[in-house]
């Protein structure tokens, strides 16, 4: 059945209290059972990032909002509800893409104005996310990016991403292009009960190795650690070794954050999963969104060793880099210094937490 024969009128497609500006039409396919895409015509595809947030990174673009990979600890869901959408299972069934994406950026690389600065993909929600196999989005941002000649980067779990790499080798011919996977479970069965929409942990490690073989290097983030489910050093240590061996360059590692609807999701994953976790959560996290500091300590403390023994210390995978015009373009992959983690902050999937209100990521 094709997409085409699935139109509904723009004004019976909103779902009640639905908030999508520019919409098109909604779209319903077998292909995914269960799933409405809404395309909208986007007025701004560049988004900037608030000058408080530990990101290196200025701009992002977002071609989507929603997630089919449905993972239960996404920092992202919130921003559903902006859309008079739940961060719960709206999150992953009402998918919100930007048909014009790739011609609204390119007009806005073109202004005057733009300074070519460092453009982060996969910030919100996954750009490589199933959906990208049938709006094909990604080729015409990176083409678009690297012809204006403004560095990027993109972070998926999205083994997608290999139908881009001859486009991604062919940008980092003419700006700084950074990778990243993110695979935090090693575990699959764990993998699959958390992320169920997401490719195997087996085939990350096979992308992996595609994008070192295309020539690129791989950070790899293995976030979010989960307290008593990823952070054992048998599973840490697993899963390091695994990364090493299937060439990655470097290796970042986040604690999980719970913010606002994320936590009671969570917690419900861990009554129905692992119900003896439940009152050690409440414990740990209190009344906020993060693990005490001696918790980070801790778990900082534990990898370390890891990292070093598996050969993932990986400094150069930090590092600045300078553009053509001879501006310092920060790693992607390394926080700011002086960065607090009560501050305001922009986001990387299940990496950094987000503001309750984060518009300026849409």
């Amino acid at each position: 059945m094709r997409w085409d024969g699935q139109k509904i009128q723009a004004e019976d497609a909103a779902l009640p209290g639905l908030a999508l500006a520019g919409l098109q039409r909604s779209v319903r396919t077998p292909e995914f059972a269960g799933v409405t895409f809404h395309e909208v015509h986007a007025r701004s595809a560049l988004n900037k990032v608030p000058e408080a947030s530990a990101m290196p990174f200025r701009w992002t673009v977002n071609p989507m909002r929603g997630c089919l990979h449905a993972c239960t600890y996404c920092f992202a869901r919130p921003t559903h509800e902006y859309l008079g959408l739940g961060p719960d299972e709206d999150f992953q069934t009402q998918i919100v893409v930007k048909t014009n994406v790739v011609d609204v950026l390119a007009a806005e690389l073109r202004r005057p104005s733009w300074r070519r600065e460092h453009v982060a993909l996969g910030t919100n929600t996954d750009p490589y996310q199933r959906a990208e196999g049938r709006y094909a989005l990604m080729p015409g941002i990176i083409t678009a990016l690297a012809a204006s000649g403004t560095p990027l980067s993109l972070l998926t779990k999205g083994t997608l991403l290999r139908r881009d790499l001859p486009v991604l080798v062919e940008a980092a011919r003419e700006v700084d292009v950074a990778v990243a996977v993110s695979l935090a479970i090693g575990d699959e069965d764990l993998q699959q009960a958390m992320e169920p929409g997401t490719p195997t942990p087996r085939a990350r490690l096979a992308l992996i190795r595609a994008v070192r073989d295309a020539g690129l290097d791989c950070t790899v983030m293995v976030a979010p650690v989960m307290p008593w489910l990823t952070d054992g050093t048998d599973h840490l240590d697993t899963l390091f070794r695994d990364l090493a061996d299937a060439g990655a360059t470097g290796v970042t590692t986040i604690p999980l954050h719970l913010r606002g609807p994320v936590r009671p999701l969570m917690l419900r994953w861990l009554a129905e999963h692992r119900p003896s976790l439940v009152a050690k959560y409440r414990r740990l996290y209190g009344t906020g969104a993060y693990v005490p500091e001696e918790y980070r300590r801790w778990l900082a403390a534990r990898i370390r060793p890891l990292r070093r023994r598996h050969g993932l210390d990986a400094p150069a995978a930090l590092a600045d880099s300078v553009d053509a015009e001879g501006r310092v373009q920060p790693s992607p992959w390394r926080f700011r210094p002086g960065w607090s983690r009560d501050a305001p902050q922009a986001v990387l999937p299940g990496v950094v937490a987000a503001p309750a209100v984060q518009p300026a990521l849409f």
